[in-house]
């Protein structure tokens, strides 16, 4: 979050403006203070994993917790093994990147994210990278994610179907503008956009 500057609008999350702030009565650019503040409300996962090469799983998942959240070894320790046995990589603590499949990488990566208590999660593609064979194990995690624990997900997908199962609203992108947006059973059912009707023809057919 805040990685690229939008041209214009206000972005809210969790009931503050992310890029910008109020001051006598007017709506003004924020300063570094505030944009780090909104920073840890949101945790990014991102398409090619960006986890630490030189870091074994462990600490992949404990640094940012010590240097940014200021909690001790044994805290962050502890409150990473929680979350690597909730996505399935209790077993590869002392593994390095490298030795791990896309899959697993992807699936330390969103622990590492969720180490940080971010308010909302946002993902971009995380299956889009991986083998077909992988995308179900990083799936099953989104599905603990959003029906065990409820986390707020932000997520950018072509997984039509994976999308119509754990959404809550969908929004339909067409070049760079929401051209249609709802709960997926009409989105994915009683589309009203000629062009959302044209690209699920197209993903069914493919298949």
């Amino acid at each position: 979050m805040t990685l690229g500057k939008p041209d214009s609008g206000y972005i809210e999350v969790d009931g503050d403006f992310l890029w910008h702030i109020q001051g006598n009565g007017k709506i003004v650019p924020a300063d570094e203070k505030h944009l780090r503040k909104m920073r840890s409300k949101a945790g990014m996962v991102f398409q090619q994993f960006n986890i630490f090469p030189h870091m074994k799983v462990l600490q992949n998942v404990t640094v940012a917790q010590m240097h940014v959240l200021g909690l001790s070894k044994e805290e962050a320790e502890e409150r990473a093994l929680e979350l690597l046995e909730m996505a399935g990589m209790a077993d590869k603590i002392h593994s390095y990147p490298i030795q791990l499949s896309g899959g697993q990488q992807q699936r330390v990566a969103i622990a590492r994210a969720l180490a940080m208590r971010p308010k909302i999660l946002l993902f971009d593609e995380v299956t889009s990278a991986l083998d077909p064979e992988l995308v179900g194990e990083v799936q099953r995690v989104f599905r603990d994610l959003a029906f065990k624990h409820s986390y707020t997900m932000l997520i950018v997908t072509h997984e039509m179907g994976f999308a119509q199962e754990v959404a809550y609203r969908v929004c339909f992108f067409d070049r760079g503008q929401i051209l249609e947006q709802g709960p997926p059973e009409q989105i994915f059912t009683n589309p009203k956009e000629v062009r959302m009707r044209e690209f699920l023809r197209a993903v069914i057919e493919r298949k």
